[in-house]
């Protein structure tokens, strides 16, 4: 299941989708309050639990018992369970919220709908919307170029760690992080916080030079693992090394000629820098 964070007039409804049922579920209380318009999650919660007490003595307990729930993140950064609704269970609550915006809703959860079938059969649709995201974030076209292809290259080495028998989330991390190390000289969570970092993802906040290196670790190890053929995780994670280490000599190859170190605490929050590929800190001892 793939989280996504849609806008609705400019406010953020948490949503998965489903591979499997090929749907979107959409977080019933994000949608609640954007719709009443409440100030804050604790407001548009109250309005959910009262409104599905009046939809039960209204009789629509198949409506409610057909909802489930599922872990998103919350505003505190943590995953939370909270009630998912697919499109029609959506469309039944929606009814039943006195709102300007209802009608504009409903569009809008056309369009969701509509967008995930055109990326289906069109991937290159799916780039342009992220481009379109990343300029509303006020990246620049360089940037967001590289950014792109990054996106790219991550697909093509998860599928082939799905190809290994490779599926856990865990098992991902663990394999990124050895890639990553090998590369940069740091882990991911040492890297994050040099950035200070949480939850954002970290690629986001790279410099175009960062971008390309990771970019390297990843084909390589993409490359390595493909004319290998690895039949267990502990292969996988070798070659996850190996990657990240071929990337990782370019990378001190490039600090020597320019007396700079190319990993850097720049974020998002310094988009003008990310163009930058080095930075005059000094550069860190491995």
């Amino acid at each position: 299941m793939t989280d996504k964070i849609k806008l609705f007039e400019q406010q953020q409804i948490r949503t998965h989708w489903d591979a499997e049922s090929e749907e979107w579920y959409f977080s019933v209380v994000d949608v609640v309050g954007v719709l009443t318009e409440q100030t804050s999650p604790r407001n548009a919660s109250t309005y959910w639990a009262v409104l599905k007490k009046r939809l039960k003595q209204e009789g629509a307990d198949e409506l409610l018992t057909n909802c489930k729930q599922l872990k998103m993140v919350s505003s505190d950064g943590k995953k939370r369970l909270t009630d998912v609704a697919n499109t029609r269970q959506l469309l039944r609550i929606v009814q039943s919220i006195p709102s300007r915006k209802a009608e504009p809703f409903k569009q809008w959860l056309a369009e969701v709908g509509n967008d995930r079938i055109e990326e289906i059969m069109d991937p290159e649709k799916a780039l342009l919307r992220g481009a379109d995201y990343y300029r509303a974030k006020g990246y620049s076209e360089g940037w967001i170029n590289q950014r792109l292809q990054t996106i790219e290259m991550r697909k093509e080495l998860t599928d082939e760690w799905k190809a290994r028998g490779i599926n856990k989330e865990q098992e991902y991390a663990i394999l990124t992080n050895e890639m990553t190390k090998a590369w940069s000289g740091l882990s991911v969570r040492d890297y994050k916080e040099m950035k200070g970092l949480k939850k954002e993802n970290l690629r986001d906040n790279m410099t175009n030079i960062e971008l390309v290196l990771n970019m390297l670790a990843e084909v390589t190890t993409t490359a390595i693992s493909k004319s290998r053929n690895p039949k267990t995780f502990e292969q996988s994670k070798g070659i996850a090394k190996e990657g990240g280490s071929v990337a990782g000599a370019a990378r001190r190859d490039i600090e020597q000629r320019t007396g700079m170190p190319v990993i850097s605490p720049y974020n998002a929050n310094d988009k003008g820098a990310l163009d930058v590929g080095t930075t005059d800190i000094p550069i860190i001892e491995e």
